[in-house]
């Protein structure tokens, strides 16, 4: 990806090379060419990556702005890119289980929520054995339980499949929702933790397989998992 930015504050040959390093030392930027005669630079970089790390990274007398792509926009599209994994995993799991509803006489929501759960725990717990050892190196490093006691981070994956397979066979619900409710709410304690400090973490939610920050999308991914099994407690 190759964005032109306009830099304002430049004078003179040493301006460019002060403002040529500090970018190319920003994470995901290949490559810089900075030009002080029409006060532009172009950048290579791995990602979009957001104009107030770019400011952040520059002197203060120093003022970057885009000079031909929409910000926004390309904020946007970054984003739905980096999350597309796990957005296209809520997708198809919210499909199958609705259509599974769809074809019923009538829809159930509880059984619906009891299907969502077990595709969702099914799936992801898959996505976390791919690699074990991956997946257990990153959830210690942020969740309350794992850093006291390391192993529970591998016994955590065995967790998320025994609750999967406990909902798709109906396994006394009240149990299997209760332990549900809990490890969750354990979990999302490490992940709020995280974002309000600001610390940049892989998430561990898809296991090492894909490179995902933890994020606000983790917190909606635990406390979608907390609201349905209160949901169900209610319901029982």
């Amino acid at each position: 990806m190759v964005h032109t930015y306009n830099i304002k504050g430049m004078t003179c040959r040493s301006c460019e090379a002060k403002v040529k390093s500090a970018l190319v030392m920003v994470e995901n930027v290949n490559a810089v060419e900075v030009s002080t005669t029409d006060n532009s630079a172009t950048i290579t970089m791995d990602k979009h990556i957001p104009l107030s790390v770019f400011q952040k990274a520059l002197d203060a007398k120093y003022k970057i702005s885009a000079q031909s792509h929409n910000e926004n926009l390309e904020q946007t599209k970054s984003w739905f890119a980096t999350y597309k994994p796990i957005l296209l995993i809520f997708l198809y799991i919210s499909a199958v289980t609705l259509l599974i509803q769809i074809i019923g006489q009538e829809f159930n929501f509880s059984e619906w929520m009891r299907h969502f759960m077990a595709a969702f725990f099914l799936v992801f717990s898959f996505f976390k054995m791919l690699d074990l050892k991956g997946f257990s190196e990153s959830y210690v490093m942020y969740d309350i339980v794992a850093k006291r006691f390391p192993k529970w981070a591998k016994i955590y994956a065995f967790v998320e499949l025994a609750l999967g397979i406990a909902f798709v066979i109906n396994f006394n619900p009240f149990i299997t929702t209760i332990v549900t409710l809990v490890v969750m709410s354990a979990s999302i304690i490490g992940v709020l933790q995280t974002v309000l400090n600001k610390q940049k973490i892989q998430c561990a939610c898809l296991g090492a397989v894909f490179n995902l920050p933890m994020s606000t999308v983790t917190i909606i991914e635990d406390g979608l998992m907390i609201a349905m099994s209160v949901a169900m407690l209610i319901m029982m």
